[in-house]
């Protein structure tokens, strides 16, 4: 019986160990093949770069939350497009930029256009009157005492004693008895009276009654309001001196202001109706009846007239009023329209950014069209847009610059379109060419530039406009007309830029959009300094590699030491110089 139990007892033992065996052999091959496969899955994901839609220049090797603004970041390859005009976005991002859009569609202009304008009421010049004293003497009585009276035609305004009148009044009466004998001379005397204004009619009273008036009424010629009253009982005056101005105010100008790109539109003619605080619940309507000629110089504002009647004195010269101009359009053509926010002005170009149709991701592209006229809120649009499509009207400086770090087509990045775009030229250099008063004048320029940095360094968007409004002012006094050839081409090419770049900022309260136009001012700037020079100073280039979501950004300064426009004091002295302009 032991004996049949030890051979047993080592078959089983030999089972289980093979058992054992297979199981562990067998379950390491298992593990093994699926770690293989998930090897094989990290190699397919090995290559995959993870962006941010919001910040391209955010780079990583596996998902996550983009360092900056915390969205999730994306593969690369979702964002890939083959066309450098289109920009992609998440719809995340594209919500979280708040990206606004408009259909553009055909609008006719044959009702007209809504212009909104502003100005006051001033007196009509014509109606203006002095009453003056027809003939030498004293004022002995004033019927009308104070600035602001009405006075009516016909109505009494003073008496005066005139010698000279009582001397003529005498010759008169000793050449009327005499008139039998020698006519001429009666008629002599009446002629002497006629010249100091005295009625036919007091003529004959005078004769009639044989007696010498010895005060002299004055009469009212002209209806109207004492605007100035000069003399006081007890004065002498001369004859034809003034006693009193008047203002007839029962018809009134309206004088509005119009912009510069306003005044295609306007035309002798077009009806204006308008409002006054002073009056309110009512509204008054006239035609444009004058167009200022002469542009004012600081306020860049043409003058458009319009007449009122005033019967009731409501009116008052120096009120503000509120208008709205209806201009009609010539041969009721068709036009695009764009909002005025949705265009971008870069110098000479002006630039859209279209959404492009049925794609899986929002899609802009980036467009150049050529605008014309401002129609009240709005461009008229004569080529680079088609009826039905998408401009976004709000966020497009955001998809600007993020184009611009992915290296897409944007305001900056124009010749990325261009396939086989050659190089850019190195900076033209005119120094030798331009006189030192030209280099004087950039330099009040550069002055004016530098007072805006400083308000953008101290975060204040009101003075960084009134600061852009002075910048404007300066360039526009510098006198192109000494430059000739490729200087005159270039100088343009430029101040084109750096007006249109200033004149966004003064259009704007929000500081960063302010830091944004003031970053591509400052590019033109820099290449303005070192093609012309500037007299009898030193700048340096100065360069923040933090602004703008890490794309960096340039300045100029006058003083080595940082202080950045583009943080404040949020990164005050963020920045390196980068390179000393030398302006001679």
């Amino acid at each position: 019986m032991q004996q049949i139990k030890v051979p047993l007892l080592i078959l089983i033992a030999l089972l289980v160990g093979l058992g054992a065996g297979y199981l562990l052999f067998g379950g390491g091959t298992a593990t093994e093949a699926a770690e293989h496969q998930h090897t094989l899955e990290s190699t397919d994901s090995a290559g995959t770069t993870w962006t941010c839609s919001m910040h391209p220049q955010v780079r990583r090797e596996e998902p996550g939350d983009c360092p900056i603004c915390g969205m999730d970041l994306i593969q690369q390859s979702e964002m890939a497009s083959s066309d450098p005009l289109n920009f992609e976005m998440t719809r995340e991002a594209a919500r979280l930029a708040n990206i606004q859009t408009t259909i553009v569609g055909e609008s006719t202009t044959e009702s007209g256009t809504a212009l909104q304008l502003s100005g006051k009421v001033q007196a009509d010049e014509r109606r203006a009157s002095s009453q003056v004293a027809q003939v030498p003497g004293r004022i002995e009585k004033l019927y009308v005492s104070f600035t602001g009276e009405p006075v009516y035609k016909g109505q009494k305004l003073a008496e005066l004693y005139a010698p000279d009148l009582i001397t003529a009044q005498r010759e008169l009466l000793e050449a009327v008895k005499l008139e039998a004998v020698n006519p001429k001379l009666a008629e002599a005397a009446r002629s002497k009276l006629r010249y100091w204004k005295i009625p036919a009619g007091q003529i004959d009273q005078i004769i009639e009654r044989g007696e010498i008036q010895e005060t002299y009424p004055l009469y009212a010629t002209q209806s109207g309001v004492v605007t100035q009253r000069r003399v006081a009982v007890g004065d002498y005056v001369a004859q034809g001196e003034p006693l009193f101005d008047l203002m007839n105010l029962s018809t009134v100008w309206v004088v509005f202001d119009a912009y510069e790109e306003d005044l295609p539109q306007i035309k002798v003619g077009d009806r204006i109706t308008f409002s006054t605080p002073a009056v309110p619940g009512q509204r008054f309507s006239g035609r444009v009846t004058f167009i200022d000629p002469v542009l004012d110089k600081d306020r860049r504002v043409v003058a458009v007239r319009t007449e009122a009647r005033n019967p009731n004195g409501k009116l008052k010269p120096e009120m503000l009023v509120t208008g709205e101009l209806l201009a009609e359009a010539a041969d009721e053509q068709l036009a695009f329209t764009v909002p005025k926010s949705a265009v971008l002005w870069t110098g000479e170009r002006s630039v859209v950014y279209v959404r492009v149709p049925d794609t899986p991701v929002p899609t802009f592209q980036y467009r150049e069209v050529k605008i014309g006229e401002a129609l009240a809120d709005r461009y008229r649009v004569l080529s680079g847009l088609e009826a039905g499509e998408e401009v976004v009207t709000y966020g497009n400086f955001s998809i600007d610059a993020a184009a611009q770090l992915s290296n897409r087509s944007s305001m900056m990045n124009r010749d990325i379109q261009i396939k086989g775009a050659p190089e850019k030229k190195a900076l033209p250099n005119y120094r030798t060419e331009v006189p030192r008063g030209f280099k004087q004048q950039l330099g009040s320029a550069i002055e004016a530039y530098l007072r805006l940095k400083d308000a953008l360094v101290a975060t204040d968007a009101e003075s960084a406009a009134g600061n852009a409004e002075a910048f404007i002012e300066k360039m526009n006094q510098i006198d192109s007309g000494v430059l000739s050839g490729d200087a005159l081409k270039y100088w343009q090419q430029e101040q084109g830029a750096l007006l249109s770049h200033a004149k966004q900022m003064t259009s704007t309260a929000e500081v960063a959009e302010q830091r944004a136009q003031f970053g591509f001012l400052s590019q033109s700037l820099i290449r303005t300094v070192k093609a012309f020079g500037a007299a009898e100073q030193t700048y340096y280039v100065q360069h923040c590699p933090m602004a703008f979501d890490w794309d960096g950004a340039d300045w100029i300064s006058d003083a080595a030491q940082i202080r950045n426009p583009y943080f404040g004091d949020e990164m005050l002295t963020c920045g390196t110089v980068e390179e000393t302009l030398t302006t001679e």
